[in-house]
């Protein structure tokens, strides 16, 4: 049975893991008759948000404790990862690969991976292990990786940050996969696309992962 890691950034799309994203992530693995483990960096939030107001308030929040709600507690600390007894890593979108994982959302022009996801990234590159990244988790890659080639779908700002980073941007639809087959990334925009539904988002996840295990 292939395994796969999937790295949370917290629990809501305004300032964590993206809810849908991740459990259709989590569905189209098991489906295919692979397996998941879950993790994430036990580190504070950098903000937290009301989701009904779409605001920030004043609530200091874990990383690791939010991620816990999306994977029934059956979650563990990145560090705690060994890129070595996993077949792949994908991480899903929401604002806390932005916010959490990354600075992406303060610093776009000059970004920094924290240190643990920069690990899991390279070591995952150097074992030549596939890497998933849905949404705008694939700024994480183009920022550790250079050269390497991703999608986010077609919002020009953020394709113009990602070549900023020496790295090549292909413009994708709902449903489509980018492959790096030098890297071995798989990328895919769901939510990038507002007005997408969650049925597309449940196909971007099923075809992420069926072309993941189609280099297994």
């Amino acid at each position: 049975m292939k395994k796969f890691a999937i790295i949370l950034s917290g629990c809501g799309v305004y300032d964590g893991t993206e809810i849908h994203e991740c459990v259709t992530l989590m569905l189209a693995i098991d489906k295919a008759g692979a397996s998941y483990s879950m993790f994430a960096p036990d580190i504070k939030q950098r903000d937290t948000v009301n989701h009904v107001a779409g605001k920030t308030v004043s609530q200091e929040r874990n990383v690791l404790e939010e991620s816990a709600r999306i994977a029934r507690g059956n979650i563990k600390p990145i560090e705690q990862l060994d890129v070595r007894n996993f077949d792949a890593i994908v991480f899903p979108g929401g604002f806390g690969v932005a916010k959490n994982l990354s600075d992406f959302a303060v610093n776009p022009d000059n970004v920094t991976v924290i240190p643990s996801v920069e690990k899991v990234i390279k070591q995952a590159v150097s074992l030549k292990k596939p890497i998933g990244a849905m949404c705008i988790a694939p700024i994480l890659l183009s920022r550790v990786i250079k050269n390497s080639n991703v999608t986010i779908g077609n919002d020009e700002g953020t394709i113009s940050k990602i070549e900023n980073m020496q790295s090549k941007h292909s413009v994708a639809k709902l449903g489509e996969v980018v492959v790096d087959e030098n890297y071995k990334l798989f990328t895919t925009p769901c939510y990038m696309y507002g007005d997408a539904r969650i049925s597309q988002v449940a196909a971007s996840a099923e075809k992420l992962v069926e072309d993941i295990l189609g280099v297994l």
